[in-house]
């Protein structure tokens, strides 16, 4: 817990915690990590996209590695919590098992990944997509608010952007993946308990619409004959609640911007984006047709049109069975209450998931409050799971048998 209030001074502000993709910021964090890394007399290294990375060896040169970790990169005005708990657990990890002299038949690699959030560029999950070999060439080409691009900023950083895919593993050298990450909600909170096993990452697809009608001054344009886009949306935005309660996704609509939007104008034009997720992708696209079926008897009813654009689309993601019995009997050995959940956030383990079994761990945050600076945890929530943690590890070598 120290060590997290450590992190959250590592900041490209001073009056909130800003850290992002080959900034100043994430470079010192990198420093630091790997210097706790490096107390537990564990291997440390910088990969090629700026991950950062700690290993404790097995005693067979041969062996698979279990990979453990999280990110280190923030959202601005971030909470102290978010990626860094599941990186600065594994490090302690790693003390744990050196001190208590615990040989395992796979080596333990902890990685604190670089750019889960996209704050900087816009593309997410940079740092694991590397790691899994899923890393796009044009990727190099984005750029920052400054203009910066991301071939650019890795030259600052010290690194190489032609050796990019010498960060990738190959899936035959993985036992698997473990991730411990505050659930970003309040269902672990709400039901009083420290832990909780993750069974899926939603998939999740976003749109941008745009309802067209038609511009007219306010006081002259009898009410009847107005083809007002933002009622037609405000409608719209109705059903998406309807469409979430009846197909069991979530379901938001978090930017709306109006055209010409002035007090005295008919809105002729109006955009608003939609986010709309599910742990099953069926489910999910079933709610989206249903909802642009609504949307289109809606907005033909009042002579309005509209035009919709897909910005993003990631499949949900499933963990494994033995991860997710490995945790559940590891909780129950701890004398806690077993609780399954979907997350509904993504995470790094989404891009893991393409080179080798994932598990994850929720921890309980005050409220479900995430991406904030109220975030919040408890110590004695942080010692039940790293209780957890260090007998799943233990169980998991026991019973892996590819190992």
């Amino acid at each position: 817990m120290r060590r997290c209030e450590a992190l959250a001074a590592v900041s490209e502000s001073r009056d909130y915690i800003e850290r992002t993709y080959l900034s100043d910021s994430h470079k010192r964090a990198n420093a630091i990590v790997e210097g706790w890394i490096a107390e537990a007399k564990a291997e440390h290294w910088q990969d090629a996209v700026g991950n950062v990375w700690g290993r404790l060896p097995s005693q067979d040169a041969d062996s698979k590695t279990l990979i453990l970790g999280s990110h280190l990169d923030t959202i601005v005005d971030a909470g102290k919590y978010d990626g860094i708990l599941g990186v600065l657990m594994a490090v302690e990890l790693l003390h744990l098992l050196r001190s208590q002299r615990i040989a395992l038949p796979f080596n333990i690699d902890v990685v604190g990944f670089c750019d889960e959030e996209g704050v900087r560029f816009g593309a997410t999950l940079l740092g694991s997509y590397a790691i899994a070999d899923r890393w796009k060439d044009d990727w190099l080409d984005l750029t920052d608010v400054n203009g910066v691009s991301i071939a650019e900023a890795m030259t600052s950083f010290g690194l190489d952007s032609t050796k990019v895919s010498d960060a990738a593993i190959p899936r035959e050298n993985l036992a698997g993946y473990l991730e411990v990450h505050i659930e970003q909600g309040p269902v672990l909170d709400r039901a009083n308990l420290p832990v909780g096993v993750v069974t899926a990452i939603a998939g999740a697809r976003r749109f941008n619409f745009v309802i067209e009608g038609e511009s007219g001054h306010a006081g002259t344009v009898p009410m009847e004959m107005r083809k007002d886009a933002l009622v037609g949306a405000c409608l719209c935005v109705q059903e998406v609640e309807k469409a979430a309660n009846l197909y069991d996704v979530v379901a938001t609509v978090g930017d709306i911007n109006c055209h010409p939007g002035a007090v005295n104008v008919v809105p002729g034009n109006v955009q608003f984006s939609l986010d709309i997720r599910s742990a099953r992708d069926k489910t999910r696209d079933a709610a989206f047709a249903w909802l642009t079926d609504r949307f289109d008897s809606i907005l033909n009813s009042r002579d309005l049109a509209m035009s919709w654009q897909e910005i993003h689309k990631a499949p949900s993601v499933a963990c494994s069975s033995k991860w997710q019995r490995t945790l559940e009997k590891s909780i129950a050995d701890c004398n806690l209450e077993v609780l399954s959940l979907p997350s509904g956030a993504g995470h790094d383990a989404m891009a893991m998931e393409n080179i080798t079994p994932l598990g994850m761990l929720f921890v309980r945050c005050k409220d479900g409050i995430s991406h904030h600076p109220a975030e919040s945890i408890m110590v004695q929530d942080v010692e039940v799971a790293m209780e957890v943690l260090m007998t799943a590890i233990i169980d998991y070598a026991l019973g892996t048998e590819e190992v």
